[in-house]
């Protein structure tokens, strides 16, 4: 995140359930004091902003590397996310062959199987204790049109060379085998993915990267970037305490890009919320499944995502609350008693074991989203300016790509991760107010009406359809 907000929560812990259960004291580094030069500055200490910290250093122990934090290390995002270390992209393999070519698709889809096990590899290597499962995901179907959509799916997976291996099409005794939802119908499974931890994922991280040399300033929000000019070696930002002056600057703000001078439309900060259960007994986890600890959802249009916790929670989140105008962040946006209790409702109606639904926590964040909802990863040498971010809620394994791949575009290695099509891809910006809040609350709305629909006639949705043409899916 990038800048700093009356009200914001100074206990750490109360963020999240996740940055309740870290295995640290969440006590803030010390904040820049005065001007500073190095040769890489990152803004941003989440997954984005430390991942690229963690390849540079890796890559070139010499490299002088600094990252600026509005708050502390897995504030945002990285520290509130449902802990999926999964295989997804916002856009399908379809529309990313209409746009790069077959070859290019497919390799994105590979990289990021690959990289699901990429983190669990760092995580073990480096001693960070962040509760990894790959269980895979099953995402259950509960109605004959959500049927219909895991069919397609797993279709278009078969004419793209992705074999059974990658994933499967369940009857309904084997997904209620291992998701034991109501009234489901069948579904898929997929093993590439695994549940984590995402705070102790990020923290442990964070601790990693300064053991490599890397400084991070907490209490140090951004207040503007100043790129390489003609005539100028570095390029800048500008803090509240000092500048940091570097060769690069990489911007991994995600959800909180909005705040930085001149990138208010660049991605729109959507909340998603979650909430968290008491340690379930035996016999719940006996009915509600999830043995190999397995993230799960349902094929509804408004998302859906849960995990079964290492000490046996189940937490889950969603989408529907709503976009606040002008891409504002506010931390009393975190919570959002409706769409709590919504998340409640849908968890007991999947599980009725669990009535009544026993929550522990709850807690919610932004996430970044891009007007075409294409993440990308990026670097513009002349001007020394990189970033990474617009994953749409799909960045815990995407956000170790994206570090991977900016670390080989800024020490200049060509590989096979900097010819992946999301490279250099430049997003349309978002319309301007008041058409953003109209188109995005909208579209939302539309989300909800459309399951409801389908739920009462288990027919697809056509405005759904539409809708996710327009996004190109």
């Amino acid at each position: 995140m990038n800048a700093a907000q009356p009200g914001m929560p100074t206990d750490y812990h109360a963020v999240s359930h996740w940055m309740s259960d870290v295995d640290d004291e969440l006590a803030p580094r010390p904040a820049l004091a005065g001007d500073v030069s190095v040769d890489v500055v990152v803004i941003g200490a989440g997954y984005t902003g430390l991942w690229t910290a963690y390849y540079l250093a890796r890559a070139d122990p010499a490299l002088r590397i600094a990252v600026v934090e509005a708050k502390i290390a897995g504030y945002g995002a990285s520290g509130r996310n449902g802990g999926w270390c999964s295989a997804l992209f916002p856009q399908s393999l379809g529309a990313l062959a209409r746009r790069y070519g077959r070859d290019s698709a497919v390799a994105l889809y590979r990289e990021l199987q690959a990289t699901v096990d990429e983190v669990g590899r760092v995580a073990a290597a480096e001693g960070i204790e962040c509760h990894y499962a790959k269980g895979g995901t099953v995402t259950v179907a509960r109605t004959e049109a959500q049927l219909v959509r895991a069919r397609d799916e797993v279709a278009q997976a078969r004419a793209f060379g992705f074999g059974p291996e990658d994933l499967q099409l369940l009857d309904a005794a084997r997904a209620r085998e291992r998701c034991g939802a109501t009234g489901v119908l069948g579904g898929t499974y997929t093993p590439h993915c695994a549940a984590i931890h995402p705070a102790r994922l990020v923290r442990g991280l964070a601790r990693v990267v300064e053991r490599l040399g890397v400084r991070i300033y907490e209490h140090t929000p951004a207040l503007s970037i100043t790129p390489r000019r003609a005539g100028s070696s570095a390029a800048a930002v500008r803090c509240a305490t000092g500048t940091v002056c570097g060769e690069v600057i990489v911007r991994a703000t995600e959800g909180y890009t909005a705040r930085l001078p001149g990138h208010r439309r660049v991605l729109a900060p959507i909340y998603s919320l979650m909430i968290c259960t008491e340690p379930l007994p035996p016999d719940a986890w006996a009915t509600i499944g999830l043995a190999a600890r397995e993230t799960f959802s349902d094929y509804r249009h408004l998302l859906i995502y849960g995990q079964r916790t290492a000490d046996d929670r189940l937490a889950f989140g969603g989408r529907g609350a709503p976009y606040h105008f002008g891409s504002a962040v506010q931390p009393a946006f975190d919570a959002h008693p409706r769409v709590h209790q919504g998340l409640a409702r849908a968890l007991g109606e999947l599980f009725p074991v669990l009535e009544p639904v026993r929550i522990s926590h709850a807690w919610g964040g932004p996430i970044g989203v891009p007007q075409d909802w294409t993440p990308s990863v990026g670097f513009d040498p002349v001007r020394g300016l990189a970033w990474a971010g617009g994953y749409v809620g799909d960045g815990v394994a995407a956000s170790n790509l994206a570090g991977r791949t900016l670390a080989h575009l800024i020490t200049g290695e060509r590989s096979d991760l900097t010819a992946l099509p999301w490279v250099n891809h430049r997003s349309p910006r978002w319309v301007p107010e008041p058409l953003r809040w109209l188109g995005v609350n909208a579209g939302l709305r539309l989300m909800a009406s459309a399951d409801s629909v389908e739920s009462r006639t288990g027919r697809p949705s056509r405005r759904a359809a539409l809708f996710g043409r327009l996004l190109g899916h």
